[in-house]
C-alpha cells in the first residue's frame, strides 16, 4: 500500500501521495488526516478523451502538457524547448515541523523542491524551489508557491479590494465553473488586490495568503471532478526569471489557516521578531504629519512634544520634511541629510528633548524613492528604474531607485545608518508612495521581482545593524501589508485615511489576517483631513482604541476640554491594551444594520466596543448577542464602565439606563442567547462597555 504523507498542524491537515511519475496527489485537505486504505489505491481520475494514461487533477502544483488540461502552476521553457515539465522519482524528508518533497524531470533537466510546514500556530505553509539542472538557460514563466484544495459544490470566496484611503474592503462572490484569477502588477502589495482570500463551502472554511510584497497571482481553478485548486505565487514580468545552469528560483511562502485566530497566532508567535525577544506594550504614538506637514519649526515641535508627554503619549514620530530642502512633496527624496535651514543644530536637540520627556523618538524615511528635483538624481540619474527610449513616468513626482544595485543600497543604508547611529531613534516609519511602472535596470530587463527582494535585504540589513529599532510598514497607507513585510517590521500603517467612519470597514477587513496590536490607528483632527467629515472626539478615539493607538494632530491646537477628554481615552487604552492585545482575546462580529461590534474578552474582564456607522434602517437595534468566544467564561456579570461619559443615543429606555449604569446583573450565557438590549446610537458615534464578573455569582453554562 502506498505511503501517505501527512502534514498536520492540529488545525489543518494535508494528506499526500507521491506517484512514480507526476505531481504529488492531494488525498485530502481539511481538519482530519486520512488513514491508509485500499480506496486510496484505486486510480482516482478517468481517462479523458481517449488518453491512455490518467492524469490526476487534484495535485500540488500541476504542470501542463501531459494530460492535465487545467491551469498549470509551473511553466517555462529552454529556448522554446522543454516547455513540458513532468516530475517524478520523488523523495521526502522531515526535519521538525518541515516536510520537504523533491522531484526530478530528467528530460527537461529540472529539480523541484516543495517545503511544507505544519506550524504550531495551526497554519500550514508551502514554498517551492525550482533548480535548472541543464546546460543552458531556462526561462521560468510561472512557479506558484503553493496549491491548496477546496471541496466540490458551491464555493464562496471572500477577497479584499479598495483604493488609497479605503483599503481592505471585503468582497464576497459565489464561484462559477470557470477559473477565478486575481493578478497584481503594481510592484507592491497594493491597495486594491491584497494577496489574501477566505474560501468557504458547506463543509469547510479556510483562508490563504501569500507572504510577498511584489507582484502576485492567486488562481482558483475548477478540476474535472468539481473540486478546486487554489494556487498562490509570484507574478513574473516577461523574461524576468531566467535560470542559468545550476541556478534556483525560490518562491515566496504561502500560508493556509482554518480561522482568523490561527493567522493572528502565527503572526504573534512565529512571524514577527521583536527587540529584546518579546513585544513590549504598544506605545501611544504621536505622528507629526497631519499636525505639521512640511512646516518644521523647532520651538513648535518641542512644544508639541511637551504637550504630547502631558497627554500620556509615549512615542513621538517626526514625519516627512526634516531632510534635504523638503518644503513640499516635489523635491529632495534621496537627499537624506538633515535640513540645516530647519534644524541648524541638527536633529539632536529635538531628539534629546523628546527622550528627556520619557518618550521614544521615531523618524520617517522613504528610502526606495527619488525626486528628479534632488541632489541625488542630479548626480545619479541612472540609479532610477527606467527603460531607455520610454517616457520617464513620474508618480507623485517620484521615481523608484534600483535597489538591486549594490551602490544604491549601500548609499541608502549609509544614510539611514548615520541618522540611527547618531541619534537615540527607536522607530522608523518606512514609507513607499508609488507603484512600480516599467521597472527595468540598465540592461532594460524587468526588475520588479529582484527589487522586492532588494527591499527586503535593505530592511534586514538595517535591522541587523540596529536590532533595537522598530519599523513600521507604510505604503501610501495600507499598500504594503503582507506577511513578507511583517516578517521584517513591527507595525503597519493601516490606511492614510484617518476618518473614523471609513476606518470601521478598513480595520475590520485588515484584522482578518493581522492582529489588532499591529494595526496603527490614530485619533486625528476634526474636520478630517482626508474626507472633511466632522466627528466627536469620542467616536474618533473609540474606533481607534483597540488597535495600536496613536494621535495624528497638533496637540497645541486642542482646547482644554479636548485635552482633558483625550487624556481619558489614552489612560483607558493603557489600562486595557494588555487585554486588547492578548493572544486569543480579541473578537469581532459581522456588521448588522450599520452597527459594528468588536472588543476583547478574558475571564476577568470583557470590553465591547459598539460603533454605529450610517443611520439604522430598523426601528430599533437588535439585542447584541455576544459570541461564544465571550460567553464561554460564564458566570454573572455587570457593566462597570461606559465610555464616552455622555454617549449619543437616539433614544434610551429606563431599563437600558439601568443596564448601562451597572444596576443590572446578568448571566453571561444570557448575553449570548437573549443579547444585551442596548440603546440606539446616533449615526457616526460609538460606545465602549467594560464588563466585570460578579464574584461569587452562580456560573451559567
Amino acid at each position: 500500500m502506498s505511503e501517505i504523507i501527512i502534514i498536520d498542524s492540529g488545525q489543518l491537515s494535508l494528506s499526500l501521495r507521491l506517484p512514480d511519475l507526476g505531481m504529488p496527489e492531494i488525498l485530502s485537505f481539511g481538519t482530519e488526516p486520512v488513514e491508509p486504505d485500499p480506496l486510496f489505491e484505486i486510480e482516482r481520475s478517468s481517462r479523458v478523451n481517449g488518453m491512455d494514461v490518467a492524469a490526476p487533477s487534484s495535485v500540488l502544483l500541476p504542470t501542463g502538457g501531459m494530460g492535465f488540461f487545467g491551469w498549470p502552476a509551473i511553466a517555462g521553457h529552454r529556448g522554446g524547448r522543454d516547455f513540458v515539465a513532468q516530475f517524478g522519482n520523488w523523495t521526502f524528508s522531515r526535519d521538525g515541523h518541515d516536510t520537504v518533497l523533491v522531484g526530478h524531470d530528467p528530460v527537461a533537466k529540472l529539480e523541484l523542491s516543495i517545503t511544507l510546514t505544519a506550524h504550531p500556530s495551526g497554519l500550514i505553509s508551502m514554498a517551492t524551489k525550482l533548480t535548472n539542472r541543464g546546460e543552458s538557460d531556462y526561462q521560468l514563466d510561472r512557479c506558484m508557491a503553493a496549491t491548496f484544495l477546496a471541496p466540490a459544490g458551491d464555493l464562496q470566496v471572500m477577497s479584499f479590494t479598495g483604493i488609497w484611503g479605503r483599503e481592505f474592503q471585503t468582497r464576497r462572490e459565489l464561484l462559477g465553473n470557470g477559473t477565478w484569477i486575481q493578478e497584481n502588477r503594481r510592484g507592491r502589495t497594493s491597495h486594491d488586490r491584497f494577496p489574501m482570500l477566505f474560501i468557504e463551502s458547506e463543509t469547510q472554511i479556510f483562508g490563504v495568503t501569500l507572504g510577498f510584497s511584489g507582484n502576485h497571482q492567486m488562481v482558483i481553478d475548477r478540476t474535472d471532478d468539481g473540486q478546486r485548486l487554489v494556487h498562490l505565487g509570484e507574478l513574473f514580468e516577461p523574461g524576468e526569471v531566467i535560470l542559468a545552469p545550476g541556478e534556483s528560483y525560490r518562491s515566496p511562502i504561502a500560508y493556509a489557516g482554518a480561522d482568523t485566530e490561527d493567522f493572528h497566532a502565527f503572526v504573534r508567535e512565529e512571524l514577527m521578531t521583536w527587540p529584546g525577544g518579546a513585544m513590549s506594550p504598544r506605545p501611544v504614538t504621536l505622528n507629526t504629519w497631519e499636525g505639521n506637514y512640511f512646516d518644521h519649526r523647532m520651538d513648535s515641535l518641542k512644544a508639541q512634544a511637551t504637550a504630547a508627554a502631558e497627554l500620556g503619549i509615549e512615542r513621538f514620530v517626526l514625519d516627512d520634511g526634516w531632510f534635504g530642502k523638503r518644503d513640499d512633496d516635489t523635491t529632495s527624496l534621496g537627499d537624506w541629510d538633515i535640513d540645516a535651514r530647519k534644524y541648524p543644530e541638527g536633529l539632536k536637540p529635538l531628539v534629546d528633548h523628546v527622550t528627556g520627556l520619557g518618550m521614544q523618538f521615531g523618524i520617517w524615511f522613504e528610502p526606495e524613492m527619488v525626486n528628479p528635483v534632488s541632489e541625488l538624481y542630479k548626480a545619479h540619474p541612472d540609479w532610477a528604474l527606467t527603460i531607455e527610449g520610454r517616457p520617464i513616468l513620474e508618480s507623485r513626482t517620484q521615481l523608484v531607485l534600483d535597489l538591486t544595485r549594490s551602490e544604491v543600497s549601500d548609499y541608502l543604508f549609509g544614510k539611514i545608518d548615520a541618522v540611527l547611529s547618531n541619534h537615540d531613534v527607536s522607530y522608523i516609519k518606512w514609507d513607499m508612495n508609488r507603484d512600480l511602472t516599467h521597472a527595468a535596470g540598465r540592461d532594460g530587463k524587468a526588475k520588479t521581482a529582484a527589487q522586492t527582494r532588494a527591499v527586503y535585504a535593505l530592511m534586514d540589513r538595517i535591522r541587523a545593524a540596529h536590532p533595537d529599532v522598530e519599523i513600521e510598514s507604510c505604503a501610501s497607507g495600507g499598500g504594503r501589508i503582507d506577511y513578507g513585510a511583517l516578517k521584517r517590521t513591527h507595525r503597519v500603517w493601516t490606511s492614510d485615511c484617518t476618518d473614523a467612519l471609513e476606518r470601521l470597514e478598513i480595520q475590520r477587513g485588515a484584522s482578518v489576517f493581522v492582529p489588532p496590536e499591529i494595526l496603527g490607528s490614530h485619533i486625528s483632527a476634526s474636520p478630517n483631513h482626508q474626507t472633511g467629515r466632522r466627528h466627536t472626539l469620542a467616536f474618533r478615539a473609540l474606533v481607534a482604541i483597540a488597535y495600536h493607538l496613536g494621535v495624528e494632530l497638533n496637540p497645541l491646537e486642542l482646547s482644554d476640554e479636548e485635552r482633558d477628554e483625550l487624556k481619558v481615552y489614552i489612560e483607558t487604552y493603557k489600562r486595557l491594551r494588555d487585554l486588547f492585545h492578548a493572544p486569543g482575546a480579541s473578537f469581532r462580529m459581522e456588521p448588522l444594520d450599520g452597527r459594528y461590534v468588536w472588543g476583547a474578552a478574558s475571564a476577568e474582564k470583557i470590553v465591547v466596543i459598539v460603533a454605529q456607522g450610517p443611520q439604522m434602517v430598523g426601528e430599533q437595534p437588535a439585542p447584541l448577542r455576544l459570541p461564544d468566544q465571550v460567553t464561554q467564561f460564564g458566570g454573572q456579570w455587570r457593566i462597570k464602565t461606559v465610555l464616552s461619559a455622555e454617549p449619543q443615543f437616539i433614544r434610551i429606555s429606563e431599563g437600558q439606563k439601568a443596564l448601562l449604569s451597572g444596576a443590572v446583573t446578568f448571566a453571561l450565557s444570557s448575553a449570548g442567547l437573549a443579547g444585551l438590549p442596548l440603546p440606539m446610537l446616533t449615526p457616526e458615534s460609538a460606545l465602549l462597555l467594560e464588563l466585570e464578573p460578579i464574584k461569587g455569582g452562580k456560573t451559567h453554562g
